[in-house]
């Protein structure tokens, strides 16, 4: 079941900025405000899955850039197993 929502005092140069981004999408306001909402909705939804794992440390944390360099070694070890490098 879907509710009506509505949003009183939004400034015209808002709803002018929000109705050419529509437009530019090929999409009626309502639309476009409706993914909006949808997607600040789940952003929510995983922001809330992720704070129930923020204070656990049975798991890895890489800093920035660790996670790709350590792919990086290990395919070229295992670039180097399979072309008898190693």
């Amino acid at each position: 079941m879907s509710v009506a929502l509505q949003i009183r005092d939004v400034p015209e140069d808002v709803r002018d900025i929000l109705a050419e981004q529509a437009r530019a999408r090929g999409q009626s306001l309502q639309t476009y405000l409706l993914l909006l909402i949808r997607a600040e909705a789940r952003r929510s939804r995983n922001a809330d899955a992720l704070a129930r794992f923020e204070d656990r440390d049975d798991g890895y944390r890489a800093q920035v850039g660790e996670t790709a360099e350590e792919i990086r070694t290990m395919r070229a070890d295992r670039e180097a197993h399979v072309t008898g490098e190693a």
